[in-house]
């Protein structure tokens, strides 16, 4: 066996016995141990384990992989604290990433050390860390949303109307499934949340028509899938072998389906996942463009316009925090900087002149 690989590259040999107590370099069949998965691949069978989403999975991966080449492919089992010292340091000093980049790097690097190397990442001494700063959320206000979305078309207008009316971010709004709303109370409930939480939002009255003859054409496609032998929805977790139906219950279809089925080639099995987030991205970033917009909105902003409406109008920050799901109310909190009034409705003294 050659040198151990690396998701597309080649590690150096150590001189020396392995991480696992063998010669990298020597056979493992000899051994009679069955060969250990690539390093980055057991990075995310660690993160699967533990139920990461599949974007964090991705993330510590690419900063474990950064942090190999920044140390000239050195196997990480050879470094330790000094060397992702160095590495942040350079993040902050030299790339000039902003704190939640940095604060990624700090997050992955110790998950690969803990929970795939199985060493504690100790003191990592004066490593110069990117400033985090205190920037308010972009927000539109009513005219410059409504400017928004007259200029979106049949469903895309209705995700972003959802995001808007609901407080949903983008991929809770194209995550829902049909049992997630419920017209006779005017809720919609968001599930796996961010943070892997349930919330309870309200479902817009001015909506539920257009969202309800929405569903009559989803189920009609839905309906043509089943004739057609196309029974597979993702399911989360093991769902799908719990209750082996389900995948092809309506009440478990997207609410948004993508407009092509996906085919595993192996098995042959059909199935539709949810809108990819790009098209609704780029959908609204053209409506911005085309409403005159100078402020730089996208589908974030619909939630953070959501948020400093409510306050406007007076609802209570907690009540708002609870739509938003935020855990703590210091993040709700944020939106009382943007309301342009003040907690007491102060005036300028240049509009008493």
């Amino acid at each position: 066996m050659g040198s151990p690989t690396i998701k597309g590259f080649t590690l150096p040999t150590p001189v020396g016995p392995g991480p696992d107590g063998l010669r990298l370099g020597g056979s493992l069949r000899s051994s009679g141990i069955p060969p250990k998965p690539k390093l980055l691949e057991q990075v995310r069978l660690a993160l699967r384990a533990r139920h990461y989403s599949r974007r964090t999975e991705d993330v510590y991966v690419m900063w474990s992989k950064r942090f190999i080449f920044f140390h000239r492919v050195r196997h990480p089992a050879e470094m330790g604290e000094p060397e992702i010292n160095a590495f942040l340091t350079h993040l902050a000093v030299k790339e000039r990433v902003s704190a939640s980049t940095q604060n990624q790097a700090l997050s992955a690097l110790p998950f690969l050390y803990r929970h795939v190397l199985g060493r504690e990442v100790g003191d990592l001494g004066q490593v110069v860390r990117a400033r985090r700063p205190n920037r308010l959320p972009v927000v539109m206000t009513r005219a410059e949303v409504k400017a928004v979305l007259t200029r979106l078309q049949g469903d895309q207008w209705l995700r972003a109307s959802l995001m808007y009316g609901a407080g949903l971010r983008l991929l809770e709004c194209l995550r829902l499934r049909v049992q997630d709303i419920d017209f006779a109370r005017n809720e919609i409930t968001v599930r796996d949340g961010k943070g892997a939480k349930d919330r309870v939002t309200m479902l817009p009255e001015s909506l539920k028509t257009a969202l309800q003859n929405h569903l009559r054409k989803v189920k009609t496609i839905h309906e043509k899938d089943l004739h057609d032998g196309c029974r597979r929805v993702p399911m989360p977790d093991a769902l799908d072998r719990k209750y082996p139906n389900a995948p092809a219950d309506w009440r478990w279809q997207w609410v948004f389906p993508q407009e092509n089925r996906w085919t595993n080639h192996r098995t042959g099995q059909q199935g539709r996942h949810h809108v990819h987030e790009s098209i609704v991205q780029k959908a609204v970033t053209q409506a911005v463009r085309d409403a005159g917009l100078t402020k730089r909105a996208s589908c974030h902003t619909f939630r953070h316009s959501f948020a400093t409406h409510l306050l406007a109008d007076g609802y209570d920050i907690r009540t708002v925090q609870e739509l938003l799901g935020h855990k703590d109310v210091k993040t709700t909190m944020i939106y009382t900087h943007v309301l342009n009034r003040g907690g007491k409705g102060v005036r300028s003294p240049a509009d008493t002149l």
